[in-house]
């Protein structure tokens, strides 16, 4: 099995590709709530990213803006898994993505050579002219430009799914107030 690609393989890799990409450094960040004191430092959309997999094995790289919301109980009808989706154990992660919980990025799609990690992205985020994620490491944010995302992904092998994954909170409490 081949090492995964540290941030500096990465940084090379797109390099390689002719993608552009700034990159800010910071304190390791776990959470979306922690990362918002680095919002001013970067412009464009922020992502959060769940890594799960259906009941017949199939895994999935769901990346959505850091506010959406993501129905677990339901997003299987949207992505085409077969049955409800859990989270993967952290051996998968690492197996997959090269990183850690914490870490989990769309970048990550750079160490599944094998091409066992189905990529979707929220619809809302692709409106996005800039999209911010971890560079395989939880101490850092690159920001690269959504069709730039596309031509790694696709130069990674993975033909990203876009759909509308999510809502944002906004659109959730409104659509709670009108239920009511």
């Amino acid at each position: 099995m081949q090492k995964p690609l540290d941030p500096a393989g990465l940084f090379e890799y797109l390099d390689e590709l002719g993608v552009k990409h700034t990159t800010i450094t910071h304190p390791p960040l776990f959470t979306v709530a922690e990362s918002q004191a680095y919002r001013l430092e970067s412009n464009g959309a922020h992502t959060k990213n769940l890594f799960v997999k259906d009941k017949k094995g199939k895994i999935f790289l769901l990346t959505v803006g850091d506010n959406a919301v993501v129905d677990l109980k339901q997003v299987h009808h949207l992505i085409g898994a077969s049955g409800r989706v859990s989270f993967c154990k952290a051996e998968l992660l690492m197996e997959l993505l090269g990183v850690i919980p914490g870490s989990v990025t769309v970048l990550g799609a750079v160490n599944d050579r094998g091409i066992q990690v189905q990529v979707v992205l929220d619809e809302a985020l692709m409106h996005n002219d800039i999209i911010n994620a971890h560079p395989l490491t939880n101490e850092a944010t690159t920001s690269i430009s959504r069709e730039d995302l596309m031509v790694f992904l696709r130069a990674t092998g993975h033909e990203p799914l876009i759909v509308k994954l999510s809502a944002d909170e906004a659109d959730m409490s409104s659509t709670t107030a009108q239920e009511a």
